[in-house]
């Protein structure tokens, strides 16, 4: 490893502790012989690292006492507003991403403010650069669509330095029930529940789900699916839930096509989203059989790839567009001091089913 690249570890690791609250304001951080053992590096490469960091701000030096880490709070404060909000997807370029985006930026825009994206394809890691991106930018609020929610983040630190820093952030789509931070969510249990309920009263019982078990957005969807059965009390057969994650995604899905190759196939699915929903199709006719002839399935999101298809999908709406500017709208609210209209914080929008092509009645099995 070249000198200069060891430089730049040595930076970039001691930002990162005092990013993730490891080393706090006012601290001292290890002299430069527990520095040059702990990286293996030269004095040289430590104090080129150290003085780099010093001229950014990270840190200070005491003449006699050490190198300590700096308020960046206090000469935030000193600084005027940039307008700039960060907006952190787990995607980006597709799907409803954009639609959301297109919102954010339309308000933010409108009110003079500009926007710094990233996205984390929802990756842990990735969520952690790109939040160590933004805390070292000059960002006066910050939008997140949260990675993997459906289980305990390690990247908590950063969002509590966040709020250290009195830099206001929200949740879109989802967030992390250990911190509950301000949230944007739709009713996605509804959600489940009512493209669930449909197909019940249509007629169907033998109903498979498809769920994405990785964030709390398909968790919801999932209890709602099962709430309906609960409510008309119909049995739950073997594999009725096939669950993946965003690693096992397109192998999970290959797995449908046994499922419909059988005597004893399903009538109807509910999937995740609409991009699941356009894979099941597409399954269901290399098996030479028709939506919703022989299959009824309901989708998520209401994207535009609902009616994309020459079968145009039964789905469950997202305010997408709408979500974005109530996000916009309640970050620059959070930075200006300003009281929101309905005076909370989060949002939970309430779903709404579109009826499509892609669900039938079956004859005579119509249930109430």
């Amino acid at each position: 490893m070249k000198e200069n690249s060891k430089y730049i570890q040595v930076k970039n690791q001691i930002k990162d502790w005092i990013l993730e609250g490891k080393v706090k304001p006012g601290e001292k951080i290890y002299s430069e012989n527990e520095l040059v053992k702990r990286f293996g590096v030269s004095r040289h490469t430590v104090r080129q690292a150290i003085g780099v960091l010093v001229h950014e701000g990270w840190l200070y030096r005491e003449h006699g006492s050490g190198t300590f880490c700096s308020n960046r709070l206090l000469q935030q404060t000193k600084r005027e507003s940039s307008k700039n909000i960060g907006v952190i997807t787990t995607y980006m370029s597709d799907y409803i991403f954009p639609s959301i985006i297109r919102g954010i930026e339309q308000y933010l825009s409108s009110q003079g403010y500009s926007l710094i994206m990233a996205s984390t394809n929802n990756d842990l890691e990735k969520e952690k650069q790109c939040l160590q991106t933004m805390l070292s930018k000059n960002i006066d609020g910050l939008i997140v669509e949260p990675t993997k929610s459906s289980s305990a983040n390690p990247n908590i630190s950063y969002y509590l330095n966040l709020e250290q820093h009195h830099i206001p952030y929200l949740m879109i789509n989802q967030y992390y029930q250990e911190i509950n931070p301000p949230h944007l969510v739709i009713d996605d249990e509804k959600g489940g529940f009512m493209a669930t309920e449909h197909l019940i009263q249509y007629g169907h019982k033998k109903i498979i789900g498809i769920f994405k078990s990785d964030d709390l957005q398909g968790v919801n969807r999932m209890k709602g699916y099962i709430d309906a059965f609960r409510k008309y009390n119909l049995p739950f057969f073997p594999d009725m839930i096939v669950t993946y994650t965003t690693e096992n995604k397109e192998e999970k899905i290959a797995e449908i096509r046994s499922l419909l190759e059988g005597k004893d196939r399903p009538t109807g699915m509910v999937c995740y989203n609409d991009d699941v929903a356009l894979s099941v199709l597409n399954i269901v006719r290399s098996l030479n059989l028709s939506v919703p002839g022989d299959l009824s399935i309901v989708g998520y999101d209401d994207s535009q790839l609902a009616t994309a298809s020459e079968v145009k999908l039964t789905s469950i709406a997202h305010p997408k567009t709408q979500m974005g500017i109530d996000a916009a709208k309640r970050i620059i609210a959070k930075i200006e001091g300003k009281s929101l209209e309905n005076g909370t914080d989060s949002m939970v929008y309430e779903p709404e089913l579109i009826v499509r092509e892609s669900t039938k009645r079956l004859a005579s099995k119509i249930i109430t």
